[in-house]
């Protein structure tokens, strides 16, 4: 009977040096936290949210304390919805906000928000946002040059509402856009007559520019011509004829010259070349 007992203790002593060691190698493997790159962790004991946050790497912590990982990545939110343009038309608008969790601020966010503050947070004023800046505009500024304009002011109402959140915002692009099809076939046909005028506008100007150009050329023809009449004396002409008659005299081609014809006293020549009927 007492060997029985002995045994039972000898068992019950084993059992509790088992259990104590599977206790310890539990709070051991508790106590060692790995956070990955890109994230960072958040500390809580009991409910109490530790301020300073754990940086990527691996960290000795209390086996207690519970360690949430949050990314501080970019992260993609994109939006597809049906908003009001300023003429009260409904568009369909693809947009897509690039954001991150500012470092310092994740134990707050974690603390007032949660894990889940995209989804709490982020996801609803970015909707609401979105349907106010469009409604500030026409459609056709949505599906023209415009669109950079109206991401830039997006970002300017989106980014000081979530940087107080703990959220920083680093892009917003729009990405495509559907219009009603009568509106769409209203602005391509527009947009072709600006295009058509601005092509005859280019048409006009080059014409403009060819007269300006044949009128400069025009009145340096008629200059031209008002010099050369000026230098054209009677004496002058009489001596380049006398100056013909000469060379025409020396010529083998038949003629007939007669001296001293008509009022300026000019030879008149008369024939035809050799070879030819008389």
């Amino acid at each position: 009977m007492a060997e029985v007992i002995s045994m039972n203790k000898r068992g019950c002593s084993i059992g509790f040096y088992i259990g104590a060691a599977l206790l310890i190698a539990l709070m051991l493997s508790r106590g060692f936290v790995v956070i990955p790159a890109g994230y960072i962790g958040v500390k809580s004991l009991f409910g109490k949210v530790d301020p300073d946050i754990l940086p990527s790497g691996m960290h000795v912590i209390n086996p207690f304390a519970a360690v949430e990982k949050m990314s501080v990545r970019t992260q993609e939110l994109t939006e597809e919805s049906v908003v009001p343009s300023r003429e009260g038309l409904s568009v369909n608008l693809d947009v897509t906000l690039l954001y991150a969790l500012v470092p310092e601020k994740a134990a707050e966010v974690y603390r007032t928000i949660g894990p889940d503050y995209g989804q709490v947070v982020l996801e609803p004023q970015f909707r609401s946002m979105i349907r106010g800046v469009t409604a500030g505009y026409d459609a056709k500024a949505l599906y023209t040059s415009e669109r950079e304009v109206i991401a830039n002011e997006m970002l300017t109402h989106l980014e000081p509402l979530l940087a107080s959140r703990g959220i920083r915002v680093e892009k917003i692009l729009l990405r495509s856009m559907t219009l009603p099809p009568i509106l769409s076939q209203a602005i391509e046909k527009k947009l072709e007559a600006e295009q058509q005028a601005e092509q005859m506008k280019f048409v006009l100007d080059r014409e403009r520019q060819e007269a300006d150009r044949k009128r400069v050329e025009a009145e340096g023809v008629a200059d031209f011509q008002k010099k050369v009449a000026e230098g054209l004396t009677d004496s002058y002409l009489k001596w380049k004829g006398i100056e013909a008659t000469e060379k025409l005299a020396g010529s083998t081609n038949s003629k007939i010259v007669i001296i001293g014809a008509g009022k300026s006293g000019l030879p008149v020549i008369l024939g035809s070349e050799s070879g030819q009927g008389q």
